[in-house]
């Protein structure tokens, strides 16, 4: 079955990570980004090697994110969104192929067990989805 392991976070992390701390997220040293780079390489090259990886990828910072509607002739609104008030947004995601939820859970964790500078906030949790095969079924 296909999970989708989402990682969140918030604009403080991507903010502390290039040298701007706030409450709750200090700045990320060199060693530091080191080392949940390499935490997370370590994670995808174990699930390549394992044939669990179908994709995963690292999101820009929130502040780049733009939210889109539509006008009542469809054009597209585009406006920059609520990011200052948001406080979790998706940082990442792993799309994984495993044979139990149990284990999707155990990747997951692995994940969310990243280093991070010592008086960071707690992170927030990595949501896992299931992703259905296929297309919904029609009635």
């Amino acid at each position: 079955m296909k999970y989708m392991l989402m990682l969140m976070s918030a604009q403080k992390y991507y903010d502390a990570m290039s040298g701007n701390p706030s409450p709750g997220a200090p700045a990320w040293s060199e060693s530091e980004l080191k080392a949940m780079f390499q935490h997370m390489e370590k994670l995808n090259q174990d699930l390549v090697a394992s044939g669990e990886w179908v994709d995963a990828q690292g999101l820009a910072e929130p502040s780049q994110t733009r939210l889109v509607t539509a006008d009542k002739d469809g054009r597209p609104v585009v406006s920059d969104g609520p990011f200052g008030e948001t406080k979790e947004v998706l940082a990442g995601y792993w799309i994984v192929d495993v044979e139990t939820p149990e284990r999707a859970y155990e990747i997951a964790a692995r994940a969310y067990s990243c280093p991070v500078p010592e008086g960071s906030d707690p992170e927030p949790a990595v949501v896992v989805r299931p992703v259905p095969d296929g297309p919904p079924d029609q009635a």
